[in-house]
């Protein structure tokens, strides 16, 4: 059962989100006082830490950036404001993941249990065909090239390969990409699968993602 680290300045936000991860079956624990809040929070020894970017005494992306000195930890900032600014510093200074409220409690649950299923595999060797996947790095590589996805490209990548030979639907695609109306439409889903193509062709493979019409994806 894996333990998610809640750090909310706001009591009644931080209960909530306690009860709704305690019921989808997570152990929880909440930072209450924000004094020395990395200390505590490398403590607490959990398995995903949900962080919100405004807090009293420090900032969210400042205290990511400390933790990131000593700890791999998976981080989902979470966070009212909608700058793409904010989105942008918090993956750069080490966030897996980014949301936004109010937040949708299933995209919630399904964003932290695609975190942790990555977490999972960062320390093995996953493969498609003669590429090598670094989850971690966001990366696909054969013996003469190396290819940087970008982490929508990835989030696809990931499910199609989880579901390799399976149809993965549009809608199970959005899901997991996106959490807010700006960005949840076809044409963009269809940009990100269109780029992944491009970069998979790069390395021969023309035929490695098949649309069924109607349907959504297959991952050769």
């Amino acid at each position: 059962m894996s333990k998610i680290f809640i750090v909310e300045d706001d009591a009644s936000i931080r209960t909530e989100l306690s009860q709704l991860l305690e019921n989808a079956g997570y152990l929880t624990e909440t930072l209450t006082s924000f004094d020395d809040p990395k200390e505590k929070i490398l403590a607490s020894n959990s398995d995903l830490i949900l962080l919100d970017i405004n807090l009293p005494k420090i900032n969210g992306e400042m205290l990511l950036k400390e933790l990131r000195k000593v700890s791999e930890t998976p981080v989902i900032m979470v966070t009212s404001r909608t700058s793409e600014t904010d989105e942008v510093l918090s993956m750069s200074y080490g966030a897996d993941d980014y949301i936004t409220k109010p937040y949708n409690p299933t995209i919630l649950l399904l964003r932290i249990s695609a975190v942790l299923k990555r977490a999972s595999k960062t320390g093995t060797n996953q493969t498609y065909r003669d590429l090598q996947v670094n989850m971690a790095k966001g990366s696909l590589s054969s013996d003469k090239d190396e290819i940087i996805l970008t982490k929508n490209e990835m989030i696809i990548f990931q499910l199609l390969l989880d579901k390799q030979g399976e149809i993965v639907t549009r809608d199970e695609l959005m899901t997991a990409l996106w959490d807010n109306d700006e960005y949840v439409n076809d044409n963009a889903l269809t940009v990100n699968v269109s780029r992944l193509r491009a970069k998979l062709s790069g390395f021969g493979y023309d035929d490695a993602v098949e649309t069924r019409k109607k349907q959504g994806y297959v991952l050769k």
